[in-house]
């Protein structure tokens, strides 16, 4: 359980803060970087919810539960050392991708297939899902980019991959089932 009852702790005022293991890193640290990004996600997908009603804001409520669950993974270090851990670490697992995917086809079944590309816009609720995908994408690159040189959980990857996926069919099921959908014109403007 958390308790905070003290928001400022003043450990961070040399520019290092601590990861879910305790250890003390640098602020711009990839894998701060990486999570942090995730807690942004989470934020523009609040900010995508003050537009969304019914399913479509039961399935954002979920995914910003999976969004602190990926921070806490991508916060701890060391997955070598899981099973050892007094408290083992909360990781993502296949079935938050498989769910995701689940979501995806059945977005997808009312969506008539692209035949071009989309620009991000047209609802509002649109506008916020692929400002979602966007971070989405840069949160999946961050990492990616943490795998290179530590140990990243592969289903927390997977994850944020098939999230940017799931925002886009979002986004033109937002547009009225992609009837609404603002196509790309290529060279429009010579």
């Amino acid at each position: 359980m958390v308790v905070l009852n003290k928001i400022y702790t003043k450990t961070g005022d040399a520019g290092e803060t601590a990861l879910g293991n305790g250890a003390r890193v640098a602020k711009f640290a990839k894998r701060v970087e990486a999570y942090g990004t995730s807690d942004e996600l989470n934020s523009v997908v609040g900010l995508a919810r003050l537009h969304a009603t019914g399913e479509m804001d039961a399935r954002l409520s979920r995914i910003q539960n999976d969004l602190f669950d990926l921070g806490a993974d991508l916060c701890v270090p060391d997955m070598d050392k899981d099973a050892e851990a007094e408290y083992p670490p909360l990781r993502m697992v296949a079935a938050q991708v498989t769910r995701l995917e689940r979501e995806i086809d059945a977005m997808n079944e009312v969506l008539e297939p692209l035949r071009s590309f989309i620009l991000p816009g047209g609802s509002v609720l649109s506008a916020h899902l692929h400002q979602c995908r966007t971070v989405a994408r840069r949160a999946e690159r961050l990492a990616v980019e943490l795998a290179t040189v530590e140990a990243v959980n592969a289903e927390a990857v997977k994850y944020l991959n098939r999230l940017s996926d799931w925002f886009f069919v979002a986004a033109r099921i937002a547009n009225d089932d992609g009837k609404a959908d603002v196509l790309w014109v290529p060279g429009a403007n010579r």
